[in-house]
């Protein structure tokens, strides 16, 4: 648990909006690389059989086919390492903070004394790389905060904490 960005404005304890300081597992990039290799395989192999049971207009398929490939592969190689460099996470006694997105940036801060539940989930391709997700669940019209790519261990960790910060928060969590 580190520090966190805090002030007081009149009187009133503020949390600030700062890029939180833990990145996500190392093994994250390897399961988004593979999850996105699936979806283009799939493409790939329709694109493949279309390639090879239709014999009209070859060349605009295989241009196609050479094209789907050049994207794929700049897709499965840069994305998991820029999401990689932008994922982040922390904690504190007072809120949760996460960073999230590669095209779409997000900046989330849940305080504490709002959290009404915390959840833990593994799909079978995370199970895979054991990796885990956290879902802080708060009033928040904006939904809950996920913090997406945590080791099982850590993952774990952070629901026992914030569990426990939770408790022992006086707030309505509403």
């Amino acid at each position: 648990m580190l520090s966190g960005a805090s002030g007081r404005v009149e009187g009133v304890e503020t949390t600030t909006l700062r890029p939180p300081q833990h990145r996500v597992s190392r093994t994250a990039r390897w399961y988004w690389a593979a999850r996105a290799a699936f979806g283009w395989l799939v493409l790939i192999a329709v694109q493949v059989i279309w390639l090879v049971a239709d014999g009209d207009d070859v060349g605009l398929r295989l241009a196609a086919l050479v094209a789907t490939v050049i994207v794929a592969v700049t897709h499965v190689t840069v994305m998991p390492l820029w999401r990689y460099n932008v994922h982040r996470w922390e904690t504190t006694p007072e809120a949760v903070y996460t960073q999230s997105g590669w095209f779409k940036q997000e900046w989330r801060i849940a305080p504490v004394s709002r959290i009404q539940t915390v959840d833990s989930a593994r799909g079978p391709f995370e199970q895979l790389f054991r990796l885990a997700n956290v879902t802080v669940t708060t009033a928040s019209a904006a939904g809950p905060v996920r913090i997406s790519g945590l080791d099982r261990e850590t993952a774990q960790r952070l629901v026992d904490e914030l569990t426990a910060n939770a408790q022992a928060t006086a707030g309505d969590a509403t």
